[in-house]
C-alpha cells in the first residue's frame, strides 16, 4: 500500500476563500465541506482544500493548481478583488465563483470585469451554490453538458448514472469517477497516478493494483475492450472515430 502524491497535472477539486475577520460559522463550514465533496459526488472524497482564511487561500493558489474557487470579497487584509486580480494577471485561468454580500449591480459588474466566471449573492441556497460550481467545473473540463456518450456508453452527471446499449449498469463510486475521468478525455491516456488522484482521497494508502481492478470491473460491466491499457504509461478510451 502507499499513498499518492500529486504530479505536476494534478489539481485539488475546491478553494474556498472565506471571510478572515470572523469566525466561520459551523453550519458554513460544513457546506464548504459539503460543495467540496460535492465535485465528486459519489459518496467518497477527492482531494480538495478548504481554506475560511484569505490569507492562506490566497497563498494556496499562488502555489497550487485548484479546480474551482470560491472566493468571498470581504478579506480584512486584502480585498477579495485583489485576490482575483492576482490569479488572472499570472494567467491563471481557474474558474472562480464570488460568493458575497455586495449585492449591487456596479458590485456584479465590477467582479465579474476582474475575471469572475459567476456571482451569487448572500444569503444563498446551498443547493444552487452546487449546482453553480459543477457547472464551472464541467465548462473547464470542456464538457458543459451533463452528459457523456461514447461507443455504447453514457454517463448522466445529474443522476449520476451509467447505461450501456441503454441498459443501466451498477457501478460502484470509485468506477463511476474512474470511468468519467477516462471519457472526459477521449484519445488520452491518463497514468495510474493521474487516475488515483482522481478518485482517491488526499493521503489515503492505495493498494498497489488497485487502478487495475477498477479497470478489470469496468471492462467486465461494459465492453472488454472499452477501456485500453497502454503498457508502461495508464489508461486510456480510444476516440470514437478509432
Amino acid at each position: 500500500m502507499r499513498g499518492h502524491q500529486r504530479d505536476a497535472g494534478g489539481r485539488a477539486d475546491l478553494v474556498g476563500v472565506g471571510d478572515e475577520g470572523r469566525p466561520i460559522e459551523k453550519a458554513e463550514q460544513r457546506g464548504l465541506l459539503d460543495l467540496a465533496l460535492v465535485l465528486d459526488g459519489g459518496g467518497h472524497q477527492r482531494p480538495h482544500v478548504v481554506h475560511p482564511v484569505g490569507r492562506l487561500a490566497r497563498e494556496a493558489l499562488a502555489v497550487e493548481p485548484f479546480g474551482a474557487v470560491v472566493l468571498d470579497l470581504t478579506l480584512p487584509r486584502v480585498d477579495g478583488l485583489e485576490v482575483l486580480k492576482e490569479l488572472r494577471a499570472r494567467g491563471d485561468r481557474t474558474p472562480v465563483l464570488i460568493l458575497t454580500a455586495r449585492d449591487t449591480i456596479d458590485d456584479r459588474v465590477r467582479g465579474l470585469d476582474r475575471g469572475a466566471d459567476d456571482y451569487l449573492v448572500k444569503p444563498f441556497a446551498l443547493a444552487e451554490l452546487k449546482a453553480r460550481v459543477r457547472s464551472l467545473a464541467r465548462r473547464a473540463s470542456g464538457h458543459a453538458a451533463n452528459r457523456i456518450a461514447h461507443r455504447g456508453v453514457t454517463l448522466d452527471r445529474e443522476s449520476r448514472r451509467v447505461s450501456r446499449s441503454g441498459e443501466p449498469v451498477e457501478l460502484s463510486p470509485r468506477e463511476y469517477a474512474l470511468l468519467e475521468a477516462l471519457l472526459e478525455h477521449p484519445g488520452r491516456t491518463l497514468s495510474r497516478s493521474q487516475l488515483e488522484q482522481r478518485i482517491y482521497p488526499w493521503g489515503q494508502e492505495i493498494e498497489s493494483n488497485a487502478i487495475e481492478v477498477h479497470v478489470h470491473h469496468l471492462r467486465a460491466k461494459l465492453f472488454p475492450d472499452l477501456i485500453r491499457t497502454v503498457r508502461g504509461v495508464g489508461y486510456v478510451i480510444d476516440a470514437a472515430d478509432e
